[in-house]
């Protein structure tokens, strides 16, 4: 009954939010590119790749997301070899950053619109052997597609931010219909269970496998060395400073440029290296850089003009931000002080680089209250405590080295959460 009143109104919720979501893919870029595929449509190249022996479906969000689908779909492998997958996306900067990490034996393609029959269309052409959910990635007829065709269904890295649970609590009523189908939850931490089992998922199909996201595998972490002698940096320079915003929202970036003035007093060869979460933020960003009288290039510049060594980089590029980790000296974690939610600090410390956040970690805090007080990261409130950590932390070496060792040990505790995910999903029936 639940399933027949979503469908019914799905058509009425579309047209509703179909202008906001038209908007944002705009703003994105790339929103026409493959655009059927949302409703199930593949060109003949594409189903004839799909034809060939049943993928595990795995599926993704945007870049983070798909992030942990990869070292995901890496780990099966590692067990069963020759595994095909189909990895799906929501977003442009997924479906991007899938393509540009993509496995051998992967499909990518943008997910399917979670209406009934868009997802029986979708399921006729994937026919995949197994689901594998990544995160909070739920949806009604998707799951109940998989149910009818007796295909086992996996939540990985099950996330519950407090304000997703608070909603699904509100309406359980709706929503435990949909998670009972689940054959398979893994959570990271023992005491997510209980909150997923309020929820309506069984008991017995819960298992605790640690964080994905958190567990310090092998890594691609291969430096862009051209491009960096080109703005005249060195990778592993311990003279060089780089003071490293990654993954920043709106308003962060004008802090950190305020910061970075103020640091240079001090530190006259430190250099500001920012990666914005969205890549479309990228000319606003520097006409803004720019009007504080910094010199600002981009990544995508340094082999055309390398004459001079600039204040500011600003990364242009989707997908890259792990691999640029090494060049920096502290990192500052984004989506963190100016706005809720807060973004991955565990890259890099796994890179080996102190992290600082702010106070909003929403969607970290057990990892980030555990850093915290295990001296293994530095908290802040505002842009005058981010500077005096700032400088604290780049006239003090061993104090990064202790921070980052901290952090590492605090990491241990989700070590091997990859393969013990992918061995679960191996063993469905």
């Amino acid at each position: 009954m639940i399933r027949f009143l979503y469908n019914l109104l799905w058509p009425i919720g579309l047209l509703f939010f179909l202008p906001g979501y038209l908007v944002k893919m705009f703003r994105r870029g790339g929103y026409r590119n493959k655009f059927g595929q949302r409703f199930a449509f593949y060109d003949r190249e594409v189903r004839a790749r799909l034809s060939a022996s049943p993928p595990v479906w795995l599926h993704a969000v945007s870049v983070g997301e798909v992030a942990i689908a990869l070292k995901l779909a890496r780990a099966i492998t590692a067990v069963r070899a020759g595994a095909r997958f189909v990895l799906t996306t929501t977003t442009t900067t997924g479906f991007a950053s899938a393509n540009k990490n993509i496995l051998p034996a992967m499909e990518v393609i943008y997910t399917p619109l979670d209406f009934w029959p868009i997802m029986r269309k979708a399921f006729g052409a994937i026919r995949p052997e197994r689901v594998v959910l990544v995160e909070a990635e739920v949806w009604p007829n998707l799951t109940a597609a998989a149910r009818a065709r007796r295909i086992p269904i996996a939540l990985v890295n099950a996330r519950l931010s407090g304000r997703s649970e608070e909603r699904f609590r509100r309406f359980r009523w709706i929503v435990a219909s949909t998670f009972r189908l689940l054959d398979l939850v893994c959570v990271q931490e023992t005491r997510d269970i209980d909150r997923w089992v309020a929820l309506g998922v069984r008991r017995e199909r819960i298992r605790h496998t640690g964080s994905i996201k958190y567990d310090p595998a092998d890594r691609d972490s291969a430096l862009k060395t051209a491009t960096m002698r080109a703005f005249h940096l060195t990778p592993g320079n311990a003279g060089q400073l780089v003071l490293f915003g990654a993954s920043t929202h709106r308003g962060e970036e004008a802090i950190l440029a305020r910061t970075f003035l103020a640091l240079r007093k001090d530190f006259p060869q430190l250099t500001l290296f920012i990666v914005p979460r969205h890549v479309e933020r990228i000319p606003q960003i520097r006409r803004q850089l720019e009007s504080l009288s910094l010199q600002v290039k981009l990544c995508s510049e340094a082999e055309a003009d390398g004459e001079s060594r600039p204040d500011c980089i600003l990364l242009d590029k989707t997908g890259e931000l792990q691999r640029w980790y090494g060049l920096a000296t502290v990192v500052f974690v984004g989506k963190s002080l100016t706005v809720q939610g807060g973004q991955n600090p565990v890259e890099p410390i796994v890179a080996g680089k102190p992290v600082i956040f702010g106070p909003h970690m929403e969607n970290f805090a057990a990892l980030a209250r555990e850093l915290v007080a295990n001296d293994a990261a530095i908290q802040v409130s505002d842009p005058a405590a981010l500077e005096g950590a700032m400088a604290k932390l780049l006239g003090a070496p061993d104090a990064r080295v202790r921070l980052v060792e901290n952090a590492r040990r605090v990491l241990d505790s989700h070590s091997g959460a990859t393969a013990r995910t992918a061995k679960l999903i191996l063993d469905l029936k």
